[in-house]
């Protein structure tokens, strides 16, 4: 077996490594000899992911609500709603340049993991003066200091941007599961232990405060701390109800795509989606499975399952799996998938998320199903200096690609 060095399996690494292999490629690989056909092989691979995923039925999902519509920095926003078979209801935002009168192309803005479930489309859009100090820190950080969803209405499209389970208005509140279950997680070193369960992030407008007061910060981290101890609860109470995360969230992206397809001002044939991170990986999954996704933009989230055995899987969501999927196909096909439709890839030199060798195996992996797709020019992978990030230099390249492929494409 191949000597993997130090990993996260310790002296089992070389076996974890030889079960996610390349060579030869999965049963469902397109890089396997046996597929002529692209369509056949998606036929065939879309099946089984389907079959794996555990998607939870949403035929039930309610109309969607406009709560308020106003002009906001040259764009007209609306505030929308909509209630799901489970959870609260879903807040969302649509944005398009004022004035316009024809249907635009629409995007699905996803929002980002990062550790901020307290937060979730927020993140991303801004839609008032008034900033939230924690927000504005996360856009300095990661998007450049703007709100990405605004950056590209601006250019030219409708831009649809919700939660997702369980961020903001669909978050999941500590006060609501059993007191000894939230006081298991909520020890050292989290250093929360002053903040009473009950009190952890009520379901309100983050607008309804004074957002500078050091005890709502406080708060906020509390409820992120949770959060993230909570996850593993979550994956496990997911994988005992037949589902998967993944499943999940893309039945609420695909809920929400239903929604951006029907409005008469977006042109149902000109979708796109595009993500960093959590969002990246959310754009894997709806890119990948369903074709009415145009044009992708897949920012901080491209690696290959051998990564995840070896090298990263500790600094990652449990959002990411699919059990069982590693044995039918590399995790950069699932977003080959899509293969011959227009795929960017924008990805870090030092992201501290994934190995960068690692990054270009996938990079390879995806070249070679669109070359052998017919379309090498329909993708491409980009790297870019610096940490986990979209910043205004990557949104550039983003845009530059919308507009190819949604607007002249």
């Amino acid at each position: 077996m191949e000597d993997v060095g130090l990993n996260l399996l310790g002296s089992y690494g070389s076996w974890g490594s030889a079960s996610v292999s390349e060579e030869p490629p999965k049963s469902l690989s397109f890089r396997n000899p046996r597929w002529k056909s692209v369509d056949e092989w998606k036929q065939k691979a879309r099946a089984k992911i389907i079959g794996l995923l555990g998607m939870p039925h949403l035929s039930k999902a309610s109309k969607i609500r406009t709560l308020k519509k106003y002009e906001y920095d040259g764009l007209n926003v609306e505030e929308l709603c909509w209630t799901l078979p489970y959870g609260p209801p879903t807040h969302a935002f649509f944005l398009k340049p004022a004035g316009a009168t024809e249907p635009l192309p629409g995007i699905l803005a996803f929002h980002d993991h990062g550790g901020v479930k307290y937060f979730g489309k927020s993140k991303v859009v801004q839609t008032s003066k008034r900033v939230h100090s924690s927000i504005k820190e996360h856009q300095d950080t990661y998007y450049g200091g703007v709100p990405w969803a605004n950056e590209i209405a601006k250019q030219g499209y409708g831009v649809l941007v919700h939660d997702v389970f369980p961020f903001e208005s669909r978050k999941i509140l500590a006060s609501e599961l059993p007191s000894h279950a939230v006081r298991s997680m909520m020890t050292p070193p989290l250093e929360v232990r002053e903040v009473e369960p009950g009190d952890l992030a009520p379901q309100h407008s983050i607008y309804d405060y004074d957002v500078s007061t050091h005890e709502r910060v406080t708060e906020i981290n509390a409820y992120n701390a949770f959060g993230e101890q909570h996850e593993h609860i979550i994956a496990k109470s997911l994988f005992s109800s037949g589902l998967t995360w993944p499943g999940v969230f893309l039945a609420e992206d695909r809920f929400a795509l239903d929604y951006l397809v029907s409005r008469p001002d977006i042109n149902g044939r000109r979708i796109g989606c595009c993500g960093l991170s959590g969002g990246g990986l959310r754009t894997n999954y709806l890119a990948g499975i369903d074709e009415r996704i145009l044009c992708s933009v897949t920012v901080g989230f491209m690696t290959t399952w051998r990564d995840f055995v070896l090298n990263v899987n500790y600094t990652h969501t449990w959002m990411v799996y699919i059990p069982l999927l590693p044995r039918y196909m590399d995790f950069p096909e699932i977003l080959g998938l899509r293969a011959p439709l227009p795929s960017l890839v924008l990805a870090t030199r030092e992201d501290p998320l994934f190995t960068t060798a690692e990054v270009e195996r996938a990079g390879r992996i995806l070249s070679y199903m669109y070359k052998k797709a017919h379309s090498p020019e329909t993708f491409r992978i980009s790297f870019h200096e610096g940490s986990h990030k979209f910043d205004r230099t990557m949104q550039s390249e983003a845009w530059d690609w919308m507009e190819q492929w949604l607007k002249r494409g």
